[in-house]
């Protein structure tokens, strides 16, 4: 289950050493996770990372074919973390050690910056191999943060990248040694912590209001404001 460490400024969500699949206790031990880290006072920032040798792969399939009356509120939940990352109040990093595959890697999207290990693992999103559709809000979330041709090929051919592929592509913003993941990540991270704050909410906000707005669905009213940006959906 996720973890929570703090090195200086910067918060370090460590997401778990299995394949940190999105069931629904996870997805709270994120949430509460991110509650710390909005409670916290003065420079911040967030790392996340996993422990093993996925970054996360994406749903829970397995808990949701056991729940399926279940489904649209497990769905909401996912957008919700979604949207609460891409509006979270400080910077955020994704240290991608290992495989992000279908929300895994949509997570990593939410992010404002990305470090993946250049050597193994793969960004991936098997929709089209898998046969399961992106949601509206989840298409509206990779193709705001990809390039058009990007996106295309990612979303369309399921194609599986490795670091310095992913990299290339602009699905992550460095791909370096296994080593060098986490501190570069954390370094920065850092370096981006005294912009923490409402400020840094708002311009979130103002950046991604459509894909907000679809995240949320019928969550609370949000964007109105556009300095207040719910924390997650009710």
């Amino acid at each position: 289950m996720p973890t929570v460490d703090r090195h200086n400024d910067v918060f370090l969500v460590d997401l778990g050493d299995g394949e940190n699949r999105f069931h629904p206790d996870w997805i709270a031990a994120v949430n509460e996770a991110l509650d710390e880290v909005e409670r916290a006072d003065g420079p911040r920032a967030l790392v996340t990372t996993g422990g093993g040798r996925f970054y996360s792969n994406g749903l829970d399939l397995e808990w949701l074919s056991a729940h399926g009356e279940q489904y649209q509120d497990y769905l909401d939940s996912v957008h919700g973390l979604f949207a609460r990352m891409l509006a979270l109040p400080v910077v955020t990093v994704a240290a991608v050690q290992g495989h992000a595959f279908a929300a895994g890697a949509m997570l990593t999207l939410a992010h404002d910056f990305r470090v993946m290990r250049a050597d193994r693992g793969f960004w991936c999103l098997p929709e089209a191999d898998i046969n399961i559709p992106f949601t509206p809000a989840m298409s509206a979330l990779i193709q705001c943060r990809l390039t058009p041709q990007t996106a295309h090929e990612a979303m369309l051919t399921a194609r599986r990248y490795g670091g310095s592929a992913a990299a290339a592509a602009g699905l992550v913003d460095q791909a370096v040694d296994e080593a060098a993941v986490l501190p570069t990540a954390l370094e920065i991270a850092g370096a981006q912590a005294g912009r923490a704050g409402d400020t840094l909410r708002t311009i979130k906000a103002r950046m991604y209001p459509a894909v907000l707005a679809a995240l949320w669905g019928d969550g609370p009213a949000q964007l109105k404001g556009e300095t207040s940006v719910p924390s997650q959906p009710s």
